[in-house]
């Protein structure tokens, strides 16, 4: 059993913003091998209040009131927050147990460090959505980077910290596009309650995402990185030596360098080898979590 701790800038339903964080807290209520015992909440997507209130939104519509709910730092000016507190506290309480989920800035990461100079150490991994090793591009359209150059100093520090790091590039996120398959699957079960929440949270955003990049689907970002956790076997394993500083991660860079002595190594998997495996997983997951609605 994972324990897990979820980080995440969600704004599922808001108009013209991305869906990624709320499907993946889908799975991860849904996930058999998963302990949620919490989310907190960064900036991002969108700003923390509305991130924050999106979330509480959700979970009132799940019914959930088992996990907590934490609302994190609104910028990388003041990082402490009731989030950061929380990550503190959780990972005393677990020592080397929690993987951390983070799928937004990590704003909320460093505030528990700046608390805690054991934070890093205490956790057993931490699991990123973020970064780009080369420009990444959509139907021609080069897509900036969203998560790590929100607070790029923060992200250097966990980053470069003790902890054992896996990231989820934008670049392997590519390959787990919800499409039209997908969509055809969500709406051919008209009996699955999550099924139907999911195509209303999500319907706008497809149809902006057609818009706006001329592809019929979106790209599942996060709910690569919640995939990797409970489901390693999926994925390649890419050990790379990481230089990069604050100021590349103003654009969410990670520069590899393996002949620099001030690396630190994360591993970037490149690959999913079965994308169809991956699909039903997640698909078997949301299903499971239709006890909640």
């Amino acid at each position: 059993m994972h324990k897990i701790v979820f980080d995440c800038d969600n704004t599922m339903g808001v108009r013209n913003c991305d869906v990624d964080d709320g499907l993946t807290l889908l799975y991860l209520l849904g996930s058999e091998d998963i302990d949620l015992l919490g989310v907190t909440t960064t900036f991002g997507n969108s700003q923390i209040d509305i991130v924050y209130n999106n979330t509480k939104k959700m979970f009132d519509e799940l019914k959930i009131n088992n996990i907590p709910l934490l609302k994190g730092a609104p910028s990388h000016e003041s990082r402490q927050s009731e989030a950061s507190q929380y990550l503190v506290k959780i990972s005393q309480e677990y020592p080397r147990e929690i993987t951390l989920l983070a799928t937004g800035s990590l704003t909320n990461l460093l505030g528990a460090y700046e608390i805690d100079n054991n934070f890093f150490s205490n956790l057993k991994k931490i699991v990123l959505m973020g970064g780009i090793t080369e420009p990444l591009i959509i139907n021609g359209k080069n897509l900036s980077e969203l998560n790590f150059s929100c607070d790029p100093e923060a992200s250097f520090r966990v980053l470069s910290s003790d902890a054992k790091v896996t990231v989820l590039t934008g670049h392997i996120c590519l390959q787990a596009i919800f499409g039209e398959n997908e969509y055809k699957r969500l709406m051919e079960d008209k009996y699955i309650k999550t099924y139907q929440y999911i195509r209303n949270k999500t319907i706008d955003w497809f149809e902006f995402i057609m818009h706006e990049f001329g592809i019929k689907g979106f790209y599942n970002w996060d709910i690569v990185a919640a995939l990797y956790i409970t489901h390693p076997d999926l994925f390649d394993k890419n050990i790379e030596k990481v230089v990069s500083t604050a100021e590349d991660l103003k654009t969410g860079y990670l520069k590899i360098d393996s002949l620099n002595s001030k690396s630190y190594n994360i591993n970037i998997p490149t690959k999913i080898v079965d994308i169809n495996k991956f699909n039903n997983i997640i698909f078997d997951s949301w299903k499971r979590v239709n006890m909640y609605i």
